[in-house]
């Protein structure tokens, strides 16, 4: 079964990350694992700290000849920026005056700053946030990455957007194609599907970045020919659709997860949101319609998944919200760190690949993952048994 760990702090010497789980005998591309991780220090919006780093993957383990041996798969990602902050963030050294010199005691409201501090008792709060930092989810995209290449070779395609950013809805038309979701988003640089859009956006991002002011924003996810049958009903922590809830809202400022239609279809009658059955020779079974997004009782039904992340905006603002000085208890203005005026763009990418490890963990959990051709021709097989059920 497919897991996964990281670890590393934001200006660390380095993101780490073990998978493992992965089939024997899938080819890598490490070059799109490296496309993934460029798009993801992308988009309109992004600080100045993705000019510094230039993400890419570093594989130690797991791999040989650009095949995949079954084993656990090692991963490195360099933080260039390690460079400016190597005595701060020094593993070897005590605390000295010289190597403190930029503590954090002055928390920033929305982030995990105050609560980590006092969970872990940690006085100089860069402790908390140089793990809790959204930079970790490089080595996210980078296992997502490779995810997506073993669903890609069971033909499963996946894509990731931006919906919305601010109060400004850059999708009316919903498409379910990937193909021709990313052919749209990649004609600019806020992952949209519409066109039109851009200059309104790009002029919101501008003014909010001089208010000294950040922007969150809705992100949707869209799966292709995923496999019926994943996940189970039999029990509460069976259910996939849960898993992929769990593991959206695992990302960085994620508040909120949509399955399908999700709070739409709490205010519509049901005949309006349940997907009718129908079923011909040459198919099977399907669905008319996909209100449920890919799901009913916890298990993929065929169609294509469709979930929705609801980001808030980053808390690290130029123009600092009260806070309260950890150790003096004196009301002040929160630190303030560098940071984007929205990750909307690039959380897109992170969250396409947290679904990505969930669909693929699905999958490995389901079929005997030990040898990509033994995975492929059972589920050859299994779809088979589904279409003449």
């Amino acid at each position: 079964m497919i897991n996964y760990l990281t670890a590393g702090e934001s200006h660390g010497p380095e993101l780490s990350g073990i998978l493992t789980g992965i089939p024997a005998g899938l080819t890598l591309d490490i070059d799109k694992i490296n496309e993934m991780l460029s798009k993801r220090q992308g988009g309109y919006g992004r600080g100045n700290r993705q000019q510094i780093e230039h993400d890419e993957i570093i594989i130690t383990g797991g791999v040989r000849h650009q095949k995949t041996l079954g084993s656990p798969i090692a991963l490195t990602v360099k933080n260039r920026d390690h460079a400016h902050w190597n005595k701060i963030m020094d593993p070897y050294s005590a605390e000295t005056k010289e190597n403190t010199l930029r503590q954090v005691t002055r928390p920033r409201p929305g982030h995990a700053d105050l609560i980590g501090g006092m969970k872990y008792n940690h006085k100089d709060l860069r402790n908390v946030l140089e793990r809790s930092s959204a930079r970790e989810t490089a080595m996210r995209v980078a296992i997502g990455a490779i995810c997506k290449q073993l669903l890609n070779q069971l033909g499963i395609s996946i894509s990731g957007y931006v919906e919305q950013i601010g109060s400004i809805n850059a999708d009316e038309s919903n498409p379910i194609d990937t193909k021709e979701i990313e052919q749209l988003i990649d004609k600019n640089d806020l992952r949209i599907v519409n066109q039109n859009k851009v200059a309104e956006i790009h002029d919101l991002i501008d003014k909010t970045k001089k208010n000294g002011d950040t922007l969150g924003g809705i992100i949707r996810v869209v799966a292709n020919n995923v496999p019926a049958g994943l996940g189970s009903y039999t029990s509460w922590d069976t259910k996939l659709d849960a898993k992929i809830a769990g593991a959206v809202v695992g990302v960085n400022a994620m508040k909120g997860v949509e399955i399908g239609d999700g709070f739409d279809a709490a205010t519509s009658m049901g005949s309006n949101v349940m997907d009718e059955i129908d079923w011909n020779q040459e198919t099977g079974f399907s669905r008319n319609s996909d209100h449920l997004g890919g799901f009913e009782g916890g298990m993929t039904n065929g169609m294509p998944i469709i979930v929705k992340a609801a980001m808030k905006p980053i808390p690290t603002l130029y123009r600092p919200l009260q806070s309260a000085d950890i150790n003096t208890k004196e009301v002040k203005k929160a630190n303030v760190e560098r940071s984007d005026t929205t990750a909307i763009v690039p959380a897109s990418i992170v969250i396409e690949s947290v679904v990505a490890i969930e669909l693929a963990k699905a999958i490995t959990e389901t079929f005997d993952g030990s040898n990509l051709k033994r995975l492929e021709e059972q589920i050859d097989n299994y779809k088979k048994e589904f279409k003449e059920f």
